[in-house]
């Protein structure tokens, strides 16, 4: 249960991060934060009962950078809908490929990286896709970090995140 994950918000209700209730615990002890909402479940110490938190609120704002996407395949995968983007081939059986190949320059970088079903990455191989007569769907692009990209993997599970969370009704189709 101290391991149940809690999300973080700054003092202007701006999502921060997502820590375990542990940490959640530590921070409301030492009165940097607040509980906005409660989990399902319980923490029993000899003495005390203590409802899990689910949302807290930090009592001061914290500047921070903002986030940048991770190039990760999982990401690029649910940047473009987890379709092809030489065929439009919808499948969670995927590959990633460099649309200038790293053998020509490519760089590994999102805007040089696209999902590609296996038969279209195997014909395309170490060519262009002019070269093996193949057209994107669509220019890859770094794609925005929302709150609801950043969280999104948590918000099927946790209902009461939602109305912390703006855009997760999953804008530009992403699911």
């Amino acid at each position: 249960m101290v391991s149940s994950p809690v999300l973080v918000l700054n003092q202007n209700y701006e999502p921060l991060n997502v820590c375990n209730a542990r940490r959640a615990f530590v921070l409301l002890d030492r009165g940097k934060a607040e509980v906005l909402e409660h989990n399902k479940g319980f923490l029993r110490s000899p003495s005390y009962h203590f409802s899990l938190p689910s949302v807290i609120r930090l009592v001061y704002l914290i500047k921070r950078p903002r986030p940048k996407m991770r190039l990760t395949r999982k990401e690029v995968f649910n940047r473009d809908h987890y379709t092809c983007q030489y065929c439009g081939k919808r499948s969670r059986e995927l590959t990633l490929d460099h649309v200038m190949p790293r053998n020509k320059g490519g760089e590994h970088v999102w805007e040089n990286l696209v999902s590609a079903c296996k038969p279209c990455n195997h014909h395309k191989a170490g060519k262009l896709p002019h070269e093996a007569h193949m057209r994107l769907l669509r220019q890859p692009t770094r794609p925005p970090a929302t709150a609801f990209y950043l969280f999104y993997d948590y918000l099927e599970h946790q209902a009461e995140w939602q109305k912390f969370i703006p855009g997760w009704e999953a804008p530009n189709g992403y699911s």
